[in-house]
């Protein structure tokens, strides 16, 4: 069985949240520094079979791409020369980062925990995942 990945691409951290293997549930895994992210997916797709890819990406009102669009691309491009049978695809991340705050809050955790920037970039894949996963009926 394999798994389904997301991707909230930033310029510093990247947070990264996949499914189960059944693809019912969408955890936060990890937040990686982005210069980093080559050498993590080598190590995870080494013990984890991930079927797709998705990258969150800011789709403007206007429906122009966000700011990080290039080098999301090319980080696709990258992904998809060295794992060709992976599966890539991009999802509207708008206020996902908002979102991820909010339920940090209402969960009550402590100040240091609320600041923490890498637990919202994971809670932001996993809410970029959990909304595609909707969206695709999946």
């Amino acid at each position: 069985m394999s798994r389904i990945m997301s991707i909230d691409y930033g310029t510093k951290k990247t947070g990264i949240a996949v499914t189960d293997p059944l693809k019912i549930i969408a955890t936060g895994l990890t937040t990686v520094p982005t210069g980093r992210l080559m050498d993590f997916f080598e190590e995870y797709f080494f013990t984890e079979t991930v079927e797709t890819i998705v990258f969150g990406e800011i789709i403007r009102a206007d429906g122009t791409p966000g700011s990080n669009h290039e080098k999301i691309q090319k980080l696709m491009a990258e992904i998809k020369k060295k794992y060709p049978s992976i599966h890539l695809t991009s999802f509207d991340e708008s206020f996902t980062s908002m979102r991820a705050k909010e339920i940090i809050l209402k969960s009550g955790a402590k100040k240091k925990k609320r600041q923490d920037k890498s637990l919202v970039d994971k809670i932001s894949a996993a809410l970029i995942l959990q909304d595609y996963m909707e969206a695709n009926g999946i």
